[in-house]
């Protein structure tokens, strides 16, 4: 039995060590905003914040998890999707099939959170998820709008 601080819920949990923290989120617990992507911690789909951290939840075995340790998935980002980021994802319109938006989001927030204004090189380094959709441009726009870059605005303006 492991104790896992989700979404500041303590929750206990029976699972082999082994088992990778992301299926111990969507099966066990029952919260399925985190999606299984390539199973290998490169498309960024099962994005999590581990103590204000980005990480890929699918490479993490529960072993390795602290019952201190505080896990954010996209259901604990904001109880009514008022995050900056889901507002300025809704705003920019940015999914197309959806799939690896609560990754993307995560991400996005992440790195908000340690660069408040972050440039255009900012946003291409840390947003590393995979997007099959191609949604690039508008994922960069929408971190922008949400940082409450005036370039974003202005782009968004000239866009309607």
């Amino acid at each position: 039995m492991a104790k896992l601080n989700i979404n500041g819920k303590v929750r206990d949990v029976q699972a082999e060590p082994d088992t990778p923290l992301l299926w111990v989120i969507r099966e066990i617990v029952g919260l399925t905003g985190t999606k299984y992507g390539c199973g290998v911690a490169q498309c960024g789909a099962c994005s999590v914040h581990i103590n204000g951290e980005l990480q890929r939840s699918c490479s993490i075995p529960l072993s390795s998890v602290k019952a201190a340790d505080k896990i954010v998935t996209i259901e604990g980002l904001s109880a009514n999707s008022s995050h900056p980021v889901q507002k300025a994802w809704a705003a920019v319109d940015v999914p197309q099939c959806g799939y690896c938006q609560s990754g993307q989001i995560m991400a996005a927030a992440a790195l908000l959170k340690k660069k408040p204004k972050p440039t255009d090189a900012d946003i291409d380094e840390a947003m590393t998820n995979i997007c099959r959709c191609g949604t690039y441009q508008r994922i960069r726009e929408a971190v922008h709008q949400a940082a409450g870059n005036t370039r974003a605005a202005d782009r968004a303006t000239r866009r309607s």
